[in-house]
């Protein structure tokens, strides 16, 4: 039985929870998991110990009494809407600790337009932006902007439950080719007048640099490269590779001194998209939260759960070790719809940069599977109870669909 105090886990229906999960149990943390439901993934991991269904109501009023009854020292959370709640909260209940930003800085780094604002004064480069706003000469600002764009959300937290009640879609993105694109996506958001923040499209791949600051400097760094996503155009990593850490040193500087503009403490990822080309890097956001390609940082040995757990709950202060930088990892079942999407439907990929190589990407996704760099999202051979709830879910919404 582990001597070390337990940690609650706030949202275990997801990989990144799984990981989570996966990496503090195997440091003999015990794992108490707060789920929607038992169908949670995480909650069939070897690692985590026990688990509750997640009370109705704020956050606020229950976890008080949950923490009591574990005698948990720590609390996590995966999900931005439970980290804005408990942004609320005191940074220590009794001796457990909240690991949740404090609100203004959460709030900073989920707004956008305040992040690249900050970012710019440190001397990041950012995309051209522009945020639309009633009143404006919207035919000005359309003639000014640099084609290809990208719209999406500066909140999406804050613009979810507004689209809702309108009855319009939420998309991450959108692809904006020429001037009557911008105008469409103008007008279909005119009725609420809210409209997303509109981004000049950067060439190039994703990099991710990760950094865990504490006291305002970074006591463990991580990168990766984004080789694949879903939906192709850009969104979830589906797969990733690590990048040596001598590799975009110059870059890793400035994301620290990012986050210490932002009075960011924690975990976070600085995101950027890199054009080999230029040698530019472009700010794209800063992930405030675990991110998807957590399970790659945890197969080289980046732990950020357990950097947090071990400074804040253990006070231990020594150097981490060095993380692995050969290791790739993939999210199979949207890594699998990609590879659909690009085999039978490759018009649909709205992205006019987007190399479509039917032909190569079948075979880079069969080579996968006989990759030994390959670390996997959720599969392990070692916890293999996650996989296989994944996988009956799955067929049981495929059936349902059919039915």
């Amino acid at each position: 039985m582990s001597a070390l105090p337990g940690v609650l886990l706030l949202g275990m229906e997801n990989a990144i929870a799984l990981t989570i999960t996966r990496e503090l149990g195997a440091h003999d943390v015990p794992v108490h998991g707060i789920a929607r439901d038992a169908s949670a993934i995480a909650v069939a991991s070897r690692y985590c110990r026990d688990w509750t269904q997640r009370p109705d109501g704020a956050i606020a009023s229950w976890l008080p009494d949950v923490i009591a009854q574990t005698g948990a020292r720590a609390v996590l959370a995966i999900a931005e809407s439970d980290l804005l709640e408990l942004a609320t909260l005191p940074p220590v209940i009794g001796d457990c600790h909240i690991f949740a930003p404090r609100l203004d800085r959460l709030a900073r780094v989920l707004d956008k337009r305040q992040t690249l604002e900050v970012a710019a004064n440190v001397g990041l480069l950012t995309p051209q932006t522009w945020q639309p706003l009633a009143g404006e000469d919207f035919a000005a600002r359309m003639a000014d902007m640099r084609y290809p764009l990208v719209a999406k959300w500066a909140n999406p937290q804050a613009i979810l439950p507004v689209l809702e009640a309108a009855g319009l879609e939420w998309r991450k993105t959108d692809y904006l080719h020429g001037p009557e694109d911008l105008r469409a996506l103008l007008d279909r958001f005119a009725p609420i007048g809210r409209w997303p923040l509109i981004q000049q499209y950067c060439a190039g791949h994703g990099l991710g640099q990760m950094l865990y600051m504490q006291d305002g400097r970074a006591t463990l760094r991580f990168q990766h490269r984004r080789l694949h996503e879903w939906p192709p155009e850009g969104g979830v990593s589906t797969l990733c590779r690590a990048e040596p850490m001598d590799r975009h040193d110059a870059q890793m500087t400035l994301s620290e001194r990012l986050l210490q503009a932002l009075g960011w403490e924690g975990q976070a990822m600085v995101e950027y998209r890199h054009d080999p080309e230029t040698g530019r890097y472009w700010l794209m956001e800063v992930n405030g939260r675990f991110w998807g390609s957590q399970p790659l940082a945890r197969a080289c040995g980046a732990h950020f759960a357990w950097e947090a757990y071990r400074r804040t709950v253990l006070g231990q202060d020594e150097a981490a070790p060095a993380p692995r930088d050969d290791l790739r990892a993939r999210y199979m079942v949207p890594e699998t719809k990609r590879l659909a999407r690009i085999l039978l439907r490759p018009r649909a990929i709205d992205d006019p940069y987007f190399d479509r190589r039917p032909l190569a990407e079948l075979g880079g996704y069969l080579i996968g599977f006989l990759d030994p760099r390959s670390r996997y999202y959720v599969w392990s051979w070692r916890d293999m109870r996650p996989w296989l709830r994944d996988m009956a879910q799955i067929v049981r919404k495929a059936v349902r669909r059919e039915s």
